[in-house]
């Protein structure tokens, strides 16, 4: 978001209507009478809930659906801002600490490293525990010796509910009991001491190559899509060009999204390369009608449609490509899969993803006003739905996510390193690529475990944040 700039709002319409006066010389009432057993809200409250209405009554995607609210008298903002979204609205959010979700969106986080998945057996409702799905390298968890796979049994001494698990992702120092899995459950092992460090981290966690039945396998595990380490891709891309890769496995299946633009980055350095030097399109947008109307009469393409970038350092002129997925791949890696669908064989590996159509931007309330009223609020920060986006054969609004060309199934409970051709999801995607089956070692401790079920995962508390499709609008969406 840029500084000292205002939203570009459309003026409205007002109708003014004269009442004439009864015959019998009666008054016609009021239409909107005040209310005097209501009480106005704190000045500053107040002062949050005019930077809610501005921004949401003009650049939300739904704006024309908002309930009219007299934000005056409401006092908790953030109940306020919920009560104006859309039914089918679960990605628009408010946050009172924008500078840490600013962070988190560049890849710096404070924490222990891990990603988790949080799980419950069928026959002992209630009682959580946690399953490392990958950890970060030079971090806290890493340092730990902590591996994929690991579980985790309590926290501090206690249980895990549905309380505290969140914890795991934001606690400072804590201790942790590792749990050892049985046949009839998980028995606590031993415990580990972390503190916390703010880190930057690099999304691109793993690659490599394998060579199975003549074909060379480029293996990439990609976390989050962060602009800021697209020179990471770069690197992981150009190793597979340079080793002669044949084909690629593209493991999104715990990756939430983020940004636009490194998708756009990924995409331009695996499809094929008269696309990308066509400069063919990736994704169109659709705002609102106001924001629709106004792009489209700047003839300001770079508003309402992304292409491929024939100025990436590195294009694999791919005409397939495996993409290993899962209920975590959300928002940017759907992207991905539906933007290359209509250049290139996308073959998808694993479980459903998650669902999400549509982008939102970043607004603070110094992108609005002065910086000596913001000054006030400037801890707050919204991220509105602004629009819905559609790829080369206009598929949108999958809300139900994408089911998977190939199901497998990710059991963490027995998990394999990311990358080992034995990982259930990988193994598929290998027989699929060469027409025969990977034979699985057989883990000599491997014990069967009663039935078990997700009930969430993920790596940072911002996490359900990171879903939303970040987009930079550029300039002519604001004015000074």
């Amino acid at each position: 978001m840029r500084k000292n700039r205002n939203l570009l709002f459309f003026p409205a319409l007002i109708v003014l209507s004269s009442f004439m006066a009864c015959n019998n010389g009666g008054t016609v009432p009021d239409p909107n009478p005040v209310d005097s057993t209501r009480i106005e809200a704190p000045v500053l409250t107040q002062k949050v809930n005019k930077f809610i209405y501005d921004v949401m009554s003009d650049v939300y995607l739904w704006y024309d659906e908002m309930p009219n609210i007299d934000y005056k008298y409401e006092n908790d903002s953030k109940a306020y801002f919920d009560k104006l979204l859309y039914t089918d609205d679960k990605w628009s959010f408010i946050t009172d600490d924008v500078q840490a979700l600013t962070n988190s969106f560049q890849g710096i986080e404070k924490t222990y490293g891990w990603s988790l998945a949080f799980g419950e057996f069928r026959n002992s409702p209630g009682n959580y525990f946690a399953v490392v799905e990958y950890v970060y390298p030079n971090t806290p968890a890493a340092s730990a010796g902590i591996q994929r796979g690991n579980i985790i049994l309590f926290i501090n001494g206690a249980n895990i509910t549905d309380q505290n698990y969140t914890d795991l992702f934001s606690g400072d120092n804590m201790t942790f009991t590792l749990g050892a899995l049985h046949s009839d459950g998980i028995a606590d092992s031993i415990d580990i001491n972390l503190t916390a460090l703010e880190l930057n981290l690099n999304p691109v966690v793993k690659t490599s190559i394998v060579n199975y039945e003549g074909k060379k396998i480029g293996y990439l595990f990609y976390a989050q899509y962060i602009s800021n380490y697209n020179t990471a891709i770069d690197s992981a891309i150009q190793n597979f060009a340079n080793q002669g890769v044949t084909d690629v496995v593209l493991d999104l299946r715990y990756n939430p999204g983020g940004t636009i633009n490194a998708a756009q980055h990924l995409c331009s350095e695996l499809a094929p390369a008269t696309q990308v030097n066509g400069e063919s399109p990736l994704v169109t947008y659709q705002w609102n009608d106001k924001y629709q109307s106004y792009f489209t009469s700047l003839l300001s393409t770079g508003n309402i449609q992304i292409n491929f970038d024939k100025n990436v350092p590195v294009n694999l002129n791919l005409d397939h490509i495996h993409i290993l997925t899962g209920h975590g791949t959300a928002s940017a890696s759907e992207l991905t899969i539906t933007g290359l669908s209509p250049y290139m064989e996308v073959t998808t590996v694993g479980d459903t993803t998650y669902g999400k159509y549509t982008a939102s931007i970043t607004v603070v309330p110094d992108s609005l006003y002065s910086a000596s009223y913001a000054e006030e609020i400037n801890n707050w920060g919204l991220q509105p739905i602004v629009l819905r986006y559609a790829n080369a054969w206009g598929v949108t609004d999958f809300k139900d996510g994408f089911a998977p060309t190939i199901n497998a199934r990710d059991d963490l409970l027995h998990a394999y390193p990311l990358g080992d051709i034995n990982d259930p999801l990988f193994a598929a995607a290998i027989e699929d690529i060469t027409g025969t089956p990977v034979v699985s070692a057989i883990k000599s401790a491997r014990v069967s475990h009663p039935e078990y079920r997700i009930i969430h995962r993920g790596f940072s508390k911002f996490d359900a944040n990171k879903r939303e499709l970040l987009i930079d609008t550029g300039e002519t969406i604001f004015k000074k």
